[in-house]
């Protein structure tokens, strides 16, 4: 029997034209959070349980919040006494991670091209960065200049012709991430109190969102590993990830705020602040791109979806390619290898940034999201009285 409010909701997305179903990824997380609410062994463990607390009901909206809360940490499958073999099958981390999957593809636009990333992950970033590398490679050739010594890259492509190449995919990824995260918000609030978010609870959601506080195993120890020993790698990892890709960011809008605003036009060398932007940056997103490949192979294999593995390790390899080849780029300056690195280097960003509203890039925007419509519902009266908040 559904609550009040879940039927409310129910009814509210019925009038607006909506079908509400719920698959059976979202069905099994509602199963093991009903058996969870009556056990709450684990309610300190991270923010899905004292959210979990303020529930007796779980709908679909409610489901997608708490499946992006969760961390995946694992630290709950190795502290059930339900978990398998247990009749009771209770493995929140893999069941959350069935839904999270679901999510990328349910609030992808286009949503063809959410689902056809979902199956096809590893092999469409391969296709992508081929496809792009050897569209560029023959515009070269076409010039005569793909194979010769040149001094840098703006010597092959213009910075308006990037631009042009550029500025369309950069505007479709913004595009495509807003219109996810709209729907993904615009679903949740209603079964999260519903309330606007305070100045209070957005500091409190940037800072659980920057420094991946529940990336911690609930103890502080870090994630359980393929043998139940516990390590912040992947946490340290992920950090590596994320400020890495930010810094080689910064150093794309500090170049254009170079080039459009002092008139100081590319290439630049060290020590300008460009360069080293770029520089720390590539260093860190190889790194941690790195470790992450090295722990998603060995990670328990009860802690996350085996079908999103593809996509996982396809997100990972394009940053990995994008950074390792733009530094790479400094060392083919001047040699007839630097036409073809740079191909390689322009088809793999391409490649990523037509991606990144599908995989794991947009799994951070609406874990982001949870976060803060957990930090607006915590500063809520409880519904029920008795939750952890």
């Amino acid at each position: 029997m559904q609550s009040l409010e879940a039927l409310t909701r129910d009814a509210r997305a019925l009038a607006e034209g909506e079908i509400v179903t719920t698959t059976t990824a979202e069905a099994e997380v509602a199963r093991q959070m009903t058996v969870c609410n009556a056990c709450r062994y684990c309610e300190g463990f991270c923010a899905v349980f004292p959210a979990m607390t303020r529930r007796l009901e779980f709908g679909k909206a409610d489901v997608h919040f708490l499946a992006n809360l969760c961390h995946n940490c694992g630290a709950c499958l190795h502290a059930c006494q339900y978990a398998p073999p247990h009749e009771f099958a209770i493995n929140v981390p893999q069941a959350m991670a069935k839904v999270r999957g679901q999510t990328y593809a349910d609030y992808a636009w286009p949503p063809a091209l959410g689902a056809l990333y979902k199956r096809n992950g590893l092999a469409l970033s391969v296709a992508l960065v081929l496809a792009f590398s050897v569209f560029l490679g023959l515009a070269l050739a076409l010039q005569g200049t793909l194979w010769g010594g040149h001094a840098s890259f703006h010597e092959l492509f213009q910075h308006g012709l990037l631009v042009s190449l550029f500025g369309p995919v950069f505007s479709f990824v913004v595009l495509a991430l807003a219109l996810g995260a709209r729907r993904f918000w615009r679903d949740v609030t209603p079964a999260t109190s519903g309330q606007p978010a305070s100045a209070n609870a957005m500091a409190e959601a940037t800072h659980n969102a920057l420094t991946l506080r529940y990336l911690d195993g609930g103890h502080g120890q870090g994630c359980s590993n393929e043998d139940d020993a516990y390590t912040l790698a992947r946490r340290r990892c992920h950090h590596l990830t994320f400020y890495g890709f930010m810094l080689c960011f910064a150093a794309t809008s500090v170049a254009t705020i170079y080039h459009y605003f002092f008139g100081w036009v590319a290439p630049y060398d060290l020590p300008s602040l460009p360069k080293l932007l770029g520089a720390v940056g590539g260093v860190m997103l190889c790194l941690g791109t790195a470790g992450l490949w090295r722990l998603r192979q060995r990670r328990h294999p009860l802690h996350g979806d085996a079908a999103q593995k593809p996509m996982d390790l396809g997100f990972i390899a394009l940053l990995f390619l994008t950074a390792s080849s733009g530094l790479a780029l400094w060392g083919t300056r001047g040699t007839p290898a630097l036409a073809l690195l740079l191909c390689l280097h322009l088809g793999a960003v391409l490649a990523l940034f037509v991606t990144l509203p599908y995989g794991k890039f947009a799994h951070g925007i609406y874990r982001s999201a949870a976060l803060l419509r957990h930090a607006v519902e915590k500063r809520q009266p409880n519904p029920i009285g008795l939750g952890a908040d």
